[in-house]
Parts: structure tokens; C-alpha cells; sequence
């Protein structure tokens, strides 16, 4: 594999690092910033929800202007507002800015979620770009894994370690502002903008084997210049059905409970009765399974595919969920049992929708809408996200947690269907060769 296309996947990835990390750091630091700003259940609904507002706007907004101004450029102002977020989250002295941050950081991660991967799909030879797109779903693995593991490192740290955990994230997001300086635009993007002799350059320096000029000849005949800039076409056929896939793509990812897990697994540890810091120590437990199960899915995707992984997941997740709600609404949560199940289950979402997601709404969408349609589905992740995220606490505080996992158990059996009937495999196939056969 060439040089630059290993260095090029990397830095793109750390957007996804970044992503991982802001999205799970608030877990462990909830008990302590709940009692520092004196909040109720509602007020901790906000203070996660803050954030995956900012999220659904990120990452509904940024398809354009990452259309205009190219993937690279914005990813670079998302660095900076990465950097923002963690030293004014850290850095609140009342619960307004601290909400006002973490809805800047929501705006990084939103549109983090929607240019890293395709930044890398953009980039990547066909017959790795699962492998290597996944790589964005590895460093946001990684990044809830460091998270987990600093917070529980920062418990010692005084009355302010909430603060020092936030403020963390700073160093990373530094290092990927400027580490996006050292890497090439997308050809894509620079085809479409007419800067051909550039977008063949890159192509040569990630791929040299290839036939270059006829990845150019396919980019151009793929591009039609009125539907690239109208985003009325979106909601017309043939399009629809793939914005529509999208959004339901995203539903369904977030109605598995995964995020109920990354942000809230002290809380329910706390309520089967285990202390803080047994809770938060058995989140970096969580955060290594999520990061295995993660690796073996890169080493298969490009072979088994994306849609086998996705109905294995479905029927694996349903499995664990469903006895997961059981030991609540039955009492049995002494003992290692919600920490056996939390890792099955983590072990399959990681291994199928963990995986696969970002993957597929970086390549499911043709190069005229692919910005635009992958921030529609990314926003319906982060959309279904914020909602869930902050009724969480209030519902199962009111029906008991065991009841909310029931719905994540039944949501997640009804995607088995719909993966099945709706998704076609993309593994081995260019971006143009996909957009060919979806647009049929």
C-alpha cells in the first residue's frame, strides 16, 4: 500500500479520533460537573444533548460548503473549533458556556462525521476503500477508548478533574489542524472543480499502478454541474430513494442504544449499584471490546462485505439487548452480568453497524449529491442521537432502564429486515461503478 495513501487515511481518521473522544469524555466527568453546576436529570439531558445538537447541525450544514471550499479546508476549520471546545468546555465557570461549547464541539464532530470518510473514499482504491474507510471508525473507537481511560486516570485529580478531562481533547485536535497541512485535496473534489492536472497528481501519488486517466474519464462522466448545485435534486428521482436509505441508515444506527451506552454506562452502572469509580473503570473494559471487535471488521469487510456484517450484527445485537433489558426488569444485575452483556453486545456493534456505517454513507451516494447526501444521513444519525440522548434519563427515570432497552431490542430487530431488502453490497466496486448501478 503507497506511503501517502497510508498518511492521507490517517490524518483524515484523526477527525474521527476527535469525534470519538468529544462524544464519550462527557461519560466519566458527568458525576462530577452534575455536582458542580447543581443539575437534575434534565439538566444532564441538556448537557449531552447540547453538544449532539450542535452535531446535527455540523453535519447537516458542512456538505456544501465542503462542496465549495473542498474537504480539506473544512476539515481544518473543524480542527480549530475541536481545539475551541475542549479548553472552553474545560474552562466554564457556569452551565451557559458550558453548554455554549459543547454546542461548538457538536459542530466539529457533526462535520467531522460527514468529511473524514468521505475524504478517504474519495482517496482510496477501490479494493480497500472498506478497509481504509473504516480506519474513521477505528479512531473514533480509539477516541472513546482514550476518553474512558483518561477520565478514570483523572479521578484523583482533584475537585476540578472534570475540567482536565475535557481539556484533554485539546492536544489531539492541535496535531490534526496541523497535520491537514501535509496532505492532498480529494481528486474528486478537484475534478469537479476543474483542476485536473492536480486531481491526476494525487491520484498518482495514493495509487501510481492504477489507470489514471481512466478514474479522470469516469470522475467527469459521473459529474453533471446542475444537479452538483441544486440541492432540490436530492428529493427527485432518481435520487430519493438513496437520500431516504440514508436517513434510515442512520435511524437505525442510533436505535440500537450504542450511544446510551458510550454516554451513559457510569449512570447505569451506578444504578445496578456499583460505585463511580468501578463504573467508569468498567467503561475502559467497554471502550477495549468496542476497539477489538473493530479491528477484526476491518480485516474482513472487504471481504464478507457490508451488507453480511450489517444482518449478523442486527441478529447479535437483538440477542444481547433483549437479555440486557431482562436483568433489569428481573433484578439481576449483581456481579459481572451487565458487564458480560454490554461487551457481547458492544462486541457485535462494533464488528457490523460500528463499522460499517460511515463507510457506507461515504460511498453510497453519487459524486454529484455525495457531500450532500452523506451529510442528510449523517444528520439523521446525529438527528436520532440528541433526541434519545436526552430523553434517556427522564424516561428511564420514569419506566426504569430496563423498559428503554426493550425498544432498543425490537428497533434493532425491525433493521434486520430493512438491511435486508434495501441495501445492495458495495465491497470491490469504484465510486462510479456503485453510482451506475444504485441510479437504475
Amino acid at each position: 500500500m503507497k506511503r501517502a495513501l497510508l498518511i492521507y487515511t490517517f490524518v483524515a481518521a484523526l477527525g474521527g479520533l476527535l469525534f470519538g473522544f468529544d462524544t464519550a469524555v462527557i461519560n466519566g466527568a458527568m458525576p462530577f460537573f452534575t455536582e458542580f453546576f447543581g443539575l437534575d436529570k434534565t439538566g444532564q439531558g441538556w448537557a449531552v444533548s447540547s453538544a449532539l445538537l450542535g452535531c446535527i447541525l455540523g453535519a447537516l450544514f458542512v456538505g456544501k460548503p465542503g462542496d465549495i471550499f473542498g474537504r480539506r479546508y473544512m476539515l481544518r476549520i473543524l480542527a480549530v473549533l475541536f481545539l475551541v471546545t475542549a479548553l472552553g468546555t474545560g474552562l466554564s465557570s457556569d452551565f451557559t458556556l458550558f453548554v455554549i461549547f459543547r454546542f461548538i464541539g457538536g459542530l466539529a464532530i457533526g462535520g467531522a462525521s460527514v468529511l473524514s470518510p468521505m475524504y478517504i473514499s474519495e482517496i482510496a482504491p477501490a479494493r480497500l476503500r472498506g478497509r481504509l474507510a473504516a480506519t474513521f471508525q477505528l479512531a473514533i473507537v480509539i477516541g472513546i477508548l482514550v476518553a474512558f481511560f483518561s477520565d478514570y486516570l483523572l479521578l484523583g485529580a482533584g475537585s476540578d478533574n472534570w475540567r482536565w478531562m475535557f481539556i484533554a481533547g485539546g492536544f489531539p485536535a492541535l496535531i490534526f489542524f496541523v497535520l491537514l497541512f501535509f496532505v492532498r485535496r480529494s481528486p474528486r473534489w478537484l475534478v469537479k472543480t476543474g483542476r485536473i492536472e492536480e486531481a491526476r497528481a494525487t491520484i498518482l501519488a495514493v495509487n501510481p499502478e492504477t489507470d489514471v486517466e481512466g478514474i479522470l474519464t469516469e470522475i467527469r462522466e459521473s459529474i453533471n454541474s446542475e444537479v452538483m448545485n441544486k440541492s432540490i435534486y436530492l428529493f427527485k428521482k432518481p435520487y430519493l430513494k438513496l437520500v431516504l436509505i440514508g436517513i434510515a441508515v442512520g435511524m437505525f444506527n442510533q436505535f440500537t442504544g450504542i450511544n446510551i451506552i458510550m454516554y451513559y454506562a457510569t449512570d447505569i452502572f451506578r444504578s445496578a449499584g456499583f460505585t463511580t469509580g468501578s463504573a467508569i473503570g468498567q467503561t475502559v473494559i467497554i471502550g477495549m471490546t468496542n476497539l477489538i471487535f473493530t479491528l477484526v471488521a476491518m480485516t474482513i469487510i472487504d471481504r464478507v462485505g457490508r451488507k453480511t456484517l450489517l444482518l449478523t450484527g442486527s441478529i447479535g445485537m437483538t440477542l444481547f439487548l433483549a437479555i440486557f433489558a431482562f436483568a433489569f426488569l428481573s433484578g439481576h444485575t449483581g456481579g459481572f452480568m451487565l458487564l458480560a452483556l454490554l461487551i457481547g453486545f458492544i462486541g457485535f456493534f462494533a464488528a457490523s453497524q460500528g463499522a460499517v456505517i460511515w463507510v457506507l454513507l461515504s460511498e453510497m451516494f453519487p459524486n454529484n449529491i455525495r457531500a450532500r447526501g452523506s451529510a442528510i444521513g449523517s444528520f439523521s444519525h446525529w438527528f436520532f442521537n440528541a433526541l434519545l440522548s436526552f430523553l434517556y434519563p427522564i424516561v428511564a427515570g420514569m419506566v426504569g432502564v430496563g423498559y428503554v432497552f426493550i425498544f432498543y431490542a425490537v428497533a434493532t430487530f425491525i433493521s434486520f429486515f430493512f438491511f435486508k431488502k434495501y441495501l445492495i453490497e458495495t465491497k470491490g466496486k469504484s465510486l462510479e461503478e456503485l453510482e451506475k448501478h444504485m441510479l437504475k
